[in-house]
């Protein structure tokens, strides 16, 4: 009885009348939304288009290209986050619901798009294409999705609301992206019909969405309007908020190279999955992408426990740690060819994802006022979009580099990657000593 009634006290607990009243409304709709659009979303997530491109393209495209045009395909999803501080002006004193649903929309026809691809050249070209402008829309929907969750939902809550919608989210990717690997092994061309039905789930997402409220919109957007420019939220804006608020920009500098290391890994972990252990399509995306997200709603619940009761600084020198572990132990398996060591790597990276989905989405609200909270997000989103575009070729370009200098394997980018990582979360240790 025990395991049934911990089964049923989880379901339960993703139930609105588990929530304060206040919040029931908005979750509701929210939970509706979020079960449909990451269907979309879990189709054309960059682990899982860049395992496609390789597979799909090769013997099509030259090899070197095709590698490098991976890594772009694994720092696209990073790298359309440089769009965040434009969203940011753009949607600055503007309907959020109604901005956020036209960017979902567009993003929705950007998937479909994916389904035209052929095997080409050109064709690698639209790919890219797609998944690119299908990612700097979604950036946009992220930037602002956080400004409707600060207004929705009390600080003291927040984590666990957003770790339920997160929860929810991360079932669904997870079984769209095994059914999409498991689809293309069945059959390369399945591609054409998958995407489109994707895309139509990710529409009806966005229909929910549409009937979303915002407390205090009124409120907020006249305190946008009176309050800073939306040029606020521009590259000089942005450099100017870091030394405004010495603490979140001495976060950011600690999050950036924290999270440098974190996206060498994805790029060179395909081409060695690929290449050294000549995995499928299936067991290619279950590493890289589905283990990884299959883990976040169980550990979401735990993360947002510990993210409700401290600051996000605190939060991130415990957290670093586990991606810090995650990379090792993928350096381990690459070294020595141990596949096990891979799947644990793609665990531990796992329970280091079901925290930081919360601390990527809610971690700047700890230093800023509501009305500030998509210029604080632009700039993160900014910062996080510019080491996605110099992390998967630094990856790549260590990757090769060490079997140069004699390292087959390429392994010892694993190592690098988890050095780097280890640097920017002692930042985060040598900043809580100072914190009040």
């Amino acid at each position: 009885m025990f395991p049934i009634h911990q089964i049923t006290t989880a379901f339960r607990s993703f139930h609105p009348a588990s929530l304060p009243s206040g919040s029931r409304f908005h979750y509701r709709r929210e939970v509706l939304a979020w079960a449909f659009l990451p269907m979309m979303m879990g189709a054309a997530e960059g682990g899982v288009i860049g395992v496609l491109a390789k597979r799909f393209f090769t013997g099509y495209v030259d090899d070197t290209l095709l590698d490098w045009s991976v890594a772009a395909i694994t720092a696209a999803q990073g790298v359309a986050n440089i769009s965040g501080f434009a969203w940011a002006a753009i949607s600055h004193g503007r309907h959020k619901i109604r901005f956020l649903t036209a960017l979902s929309t567009i993003t929705v026809f950007l998937v479909a798009g994916i389904a035209m691809t052929q095997r080409t050249p050109g064709g690698l070209l639209w790919l890219l294409c797609c998944f690119v402008g299908a990612r700097v829309c979604w950036s946009g929907v992220i930037t602002l999705r956080t400004a409707v969750w600060q207004a929705n939902y009390p600080r003291a809550g927040r984590a666990r609301i957003a770790g339920k919608i997160a929860t929810v989210q991360a079932i669904i990717f997870t079984v769209a992206s095994l059914c999409v690997g498991e689809l293309m092994n069945v059959n390369d061309e399945s591609y054409r019909w998958v995407f489109p039905i994707a895309a139509v789930m990710g529409m009806v997402g966005t229909l929910f969405y549409s009937r979303m409220r915002v407390r205090g919109h009124k409120a907020m957007l006249k305190a946008e309007r009176v309050g800073r420019g939306s040029l606020a939220s521009a590259p000089i804006g942005a450099a100017r908020l870091l030394v405004e608020d010495p603490d979140f920009g001495r976060y950011m500098v600690c999050q950036f190279v924290y999270g440098l290391g974190n996206l060498m890994v994805m790029a060179p972990l395909v081409v060695a999955l690929a290449e050294r252990f000549e995995y499928g399509y299936l067991g290619q995306i279950a590493i890289v992408s589905t283990i990884p997200i299959a883990l976040i709603p169980i550990t979401v619940p735990l993360w947002a426990r510990f993210l409700d009761r401290v600051h996000i600084i605190r939060f991130r020198a415990w957290q670093g740690w586990v991606f810090v572990t995650s990379s090792v132990l993928f350096a381990v398996g690459v070294l020595t060819g141990g596949v096990v060591w891979l799947w644990f790597g793609a665990i531990i990276r796992g329970i280091g994802f079901g925290g930081g989905v919360l601390a990527w989405n809610l971690g700047h609200q700890d230093f800023a006022a509501i009305e500030e909270s998509g210029r604080y997000m632009g700039v993160h989103m900014t910062l996080t979009g510019i080491r996605a575009l110099i992390a998967p070729a630094l990856g790549m370009g260590t990757y090769f580099a060490m079997q140069r200098l004699g390292d087959p394997t390429g392994g010892a980018t694993f190592a690098i990657a988890a050095a780097i990582s280890s640097l920017g979360t002692i930042g985060f240790v040598l900043m809580l000593r100072h914190h009040k």
